[in-house]
């Protein structure tokens, strides 16, 4: 495949950091004393963080402005990205990779802006990105095609020759049904199995990275 740009989600794709958005929603619930629901995990993932505080404001009676709630949340994560966050084994070894082949690279994700930046200098990588695409900026998640035409106009190359990486089912599909090649990498938090059989390519581990160039 001739690959001139690549658009990388970052958690869970990038970043073995799939943990703390697991149990997030409910962290932040019960330090406000409040029971979290079964399954809110799984109703929060698509959402992006502005959506998922209008939920708890919502469903959950929180009478906080969206922007304090957020702010709370991203600061829970900020420690986190701070302190804990690692790169996916082998991710270093890809970006060289692609940087090597002249590959244009742009981070496409749901985090806040200074999150990503805090994570990418703490990781040092990134001089490989020519740029970040957020769905709070944007004003919509991944639900939304929107998030991956930005991306596309920043890197400046062809939808045929661009691929999405991708490890939530959501964002998968929502970039195939817009017409991009999309490749997901395996992370321990997916468990259908619905990722590795909708994507176009699925990876193991970024270890196969040069398979995706044959």
């Amino acid at each position: 495949m001739e690959i001139n740009g690549a658009i990388f989600d970052l958690d869970g794709t990038l970043l073995d950091s799939m943990g703390i958005w697991q149990t997030l929603g409910a962290r932040y619930l019960r330090a406000k004393g409040l029971m979290p629901e079964a399954g809110l995990n799984e109703k929060l993932y698509p959402m992006s963080m502005p959506q998922a505080a209008e939920y708890f404001r919502s469903e959950y009676g929180l009478t906080l402005p969206v922007e304090m709630i957020v702010q709370e949340n991203n600061h829970i994560v900020e420690t986190f990205y701070q302190e804990e966050v690692a790169l996916k084994e082998g991710a270093d070894v890809m970006l060289e990779g692609f940087k090597s082949r002249g590959v244009r690279m742009c981070i496409a994700t749901a985090s806040e802006r200074y999150l990503v930046e805090a994570a990418l200098k703490g990781l040092n990588i990134g001089r490989y990105f020519s740029g970040i695409v957020t769905c709070n900026e944007i004003g919509c998640g991944k639900d939304s095609p929107e998030v991956f035409r930005r991306a596309l106009t920043l890197l400046q190359t062809k939808r045929s020759d661009t691929i999405v990486f991708e490890d939530a089912l959501h964002a998968l599909r929502t970039a195939k049904a817009d017409g991009f090649f999309v490749a997901a990498i395996y992370d321990e938090s997916e468990k259908t199995g619905l990722v590795q059989e909708e994507a176009d390519r699925y990876l193991r581990s970024w270890s196969e990275w040069e398979e995706l160039f044959k």
